[in-house]
């Protein structure tokens, strides 16, 4: 299978990345058979999550778009999009810090929640922490000096700026959405306010780079120069990525934040008229 850029494979072997998502499914079939061997129930669903998770990091750091990434400026953002908004996510819902308590035992379970309830682990959990690191990095690592640091180091790129992206959108979603052991969860009107605000500068930074006059990214016009293309209109589709495709990608999960919100608040309600019914009767 060949690529679009002439003399390239379409699929990255990254070594490094390779070995991640292989520990990282490892650990998780690992903690599903503890699970089955003491006969204790799980979710399909967060298992399926979990592997479209992995899929989506794999398809962005391994497929096509990694080797796109290095000479298009639209398939490096798509990459951003692809972990950020949508492994991201599928990996919190998929509960992974519930299965780390359930299938461990003794002192290490005792560690994890522990850490949970730290205060590092408190202040990593708090919205307002998560929503800034998130759109820090979202917009710190799209100032020039930056992206042409990390395009032109690959140590940058593996070691700092992907594992940046990863943690922060993990970290922003945790307490966001789904139910995974979250210490202090904000209030549901909170979380779905918390992914609408998130909107901003995801949209301001796609805007400006979509409507930026001049080129943003001296490496992405060498590129341009050598396999022909506009880096004008390359620069405008990976703004107008960012810009459009964010918005949607965030009403889908303001969509499931409210649903959550709907079925705790149908949970209250019957809670309280459950009670109220014990009270008349007795």
């Amino acid at each position: 299978m060949r690529s679009w850029i002439p003399g390239e494979s379409t699929w990255t072997l990254d070594l490094f990345v390779i070995a991640n998502l292989a520990l990282a499914l490892g650990l998780y079939l690992w903690g599903l058979r503890r699970l089955r061997d003491r006969r204790l129930r799980w979710s399909p669903w967060s298992t399926t999550s979990f592997f479209v998770g992995i899929a989506l990091l794999a398809l962005a750091y391994l497929g096509p778009f990694e080797t796109l990434a290095h000479s298009y400026f639209w398939a490096h953002m798509a990459q951003h999009l692809a972990v950020m908004m949508l492994a991201a996510p599928f990996i919190v819902l998929s509960s992974p810090v519930s299965l780390a308590v359930l299938a461990t035992t003794g002192r290490v379970r005792a560690g994890i929640i522990r850490a949970l309830r730290s205060p590092v682990g408190m202040l990593l959990i708090n919205p307002i922490f998560t929503w800034l690191l998130f759109a820090g990095v979202l917009i710190g690592s799209h100032i020039t000096p930056v992206m042409e640091w990390v395009l032109g180091d690959h140590d940058a790129m593996a070691f700092v700026e992907r594992p940046l992206y990863l943690i922060a959108a993990l970290l922003f979603y945790y307490p966001l959405i789904g139910s995974d052991m979250c210490a202090r969860r904000p209030r549901p009107a909170y979380r779905v306010l918390s992914l609408g605000l998130m909107m901003i500068p995801e949209t301001v930074l796609g805007a400006i780079i979509f409507l930026s006059p001049v080129t943003l990214y001296p490496s992405y016009v060498v590129a341009a120069e050598r396999l022909g293309y506009d880096p004008e209109f390359d620069q405008q589709l990976a703004g107008a990525l960012m810009w459009a495709l964010t918005m949607v990608i965030d009403s889908l999960w303001m969509m499931l934040a409210a649903v959550e919100w709907w079925r705790s608040e149908e949970w209250r309600t019957a809670r309280r008229e459950r009670r109220e019914q014990s009270q008349e009767v007795g």
